[in-house]
């Protein structure tokens, strides 16, 4: 037996389902959707991104001491500390990045973001993701680089 739904046209049936859907749902809804901080957030940590790439590709001095710092870090606090580190990275790749063999690198990740990556100089080369926290003291440490430099010219 029809329903009622059955005889009103598509676009109107589509429209009482919205009404009727869950809250649950909703509430799943409007997690997905960015509030105006949010955005400011994601805009502030692109901008970042983006002139850290530009440094490491265009100022050495900044690219060598920046690979210094992080193998410091590591050395100090540890591989787990500084880099996410994927389950499958074989051993080889993880005793390179702690003796220092790594380049540094800002890459899209597959969400759509950009990431700070180190990848481990070898055979297998796998972007490996530097935690959100050092990266942005890293990012705090061009822009006090860049600042010094201004105030210097």
């Amino acid at each position: 037996m029809p329903s009622w739904l059955d005889h009103l046209p598509s676009h109107e049936r589509e429209k009482i389902r919205k009404r009727l859907r869950s809250p649950e749902a909703y509430e799943r809804l409007r997690e997905k959707v960015k509030g105006p901080e949010d955005l400011e957030r994601e805009m502030k940590t692109n901008e970042a991104l983006a002139e850290f790439k530009f440094a490491l590709e265009t100022e050495p001095t900044f690219a060598e001491s920046l690979q210094k710092t992080v193998q410091e870090d590591i050395q100090e606090q540890g591989v787990d500390a500084v880099l996410e580190l994927p389950p499958h990275l074989s051993k080889a790749a993880q005793e390179s990045i702690a003796k220092g063999n790594f380049t540094l690198s800002v890459v899209s990740a597959a969400t759509g973001e950009d990431r700070l990556t180190v990848v481990a100089e070898g055979n297998v080369q796998e972007h490996i993701a530097v935690k959100t926290k050092m990266t942005e003291r890293y990012s705090g440490q061009l822009i006090r680089l860049r600042d010094k430099n201004i105030s210097n010219s």
